[in-house]
């Protein structure tokens, strides 16, 4: 059974800064990705495309859904990483087992309140899922893998493999279970982080 760790006073964590991580293209490859598995189930009429043109189009919008998370997933890893480095210079937390494990598990299953609130407002309603997936993702690779090193299978069911990615790394290590009500954090669009630093240095000067 896991040790929860509950401070002594709530620990203020570094923000989670979210980056764009869509090309100008990415929007249309999702929306033909999704038209297109509804046309392969008969959902939707084919039209003159054939059974290779849709599978070709629900492939290109997978490998775009892949590239999202992996980028999402990166600041996602980031940010963990400051977690820990804010937990080393904590004595009375530093050899309480916390592992970056126990971040990303308060991540996905336990945000804070006004982090959800802001995820439903950007437009991400299963941040779970998402989340997961992408730090399932950033666990096995170290960059974008390109198109032609994955298997067709894998592209067209990543997202089985990433979560099954993400538990593997779960369970690899031993360590503490934490609640957002003992961590507090922020989340900001990297452009709104910029323009708040921008504020606080025009008022600072």
């Amino acid at each position: 059974m896991e040790t929860v760790i509950s401070p002594r006073q709530v620990c203020k964590l570094p923000p989670l800064i979210l980056h764009p991580f869509s090309d100008s293209s990415g929007p249309n490859k999702l929306l033909e990705s999704s038209r297109a598995s509804l046309m392969l189930q008969g959902l939707l009429p084919a039209g003159e495309l054939s059974s290779m043109d849709l599978e070709q189009k629900l492939l290109d919008g997978r490998f775009c859904e892949l590239r999202m998370l992996f980028y999402l997933g990166r600041d996602l890893s980031r940010w963990i990483e400051q977690c820990m480095e804010t937990i080393d210079r904590e004595p009375a937390l530093k050899s309480s087992g916390i592992k970056p494990q126990s971040f990303a598990v308060m991540l996905v299953d336990d945000p804070p309140a006004h982090v959800r609130e802001k995820l439903k407002a950007w437009g991400v309603a299963d941040y779970k899922a998402i989340f997961a997936r992408a730090l399932g993702l950033n666990a096995i690779f170290a960059a974008v893998p390109d198109r032609e090193t994955l298997a067709t299978e894998f592209v067209r069911n990543y997202y089985r493999y990433a979560d099954h990615m993400f538990a593997c790394s779960q369970q690899l290590i031993t360590h503490a279970d934490i609640h957002s009500s003992d961590f507090h954090f922020e989340l900001y669009a990297s452009g709104e982080y910029t323009k708040m630093l921008e504020r606080e240095w025009k008022m600072d000067g």
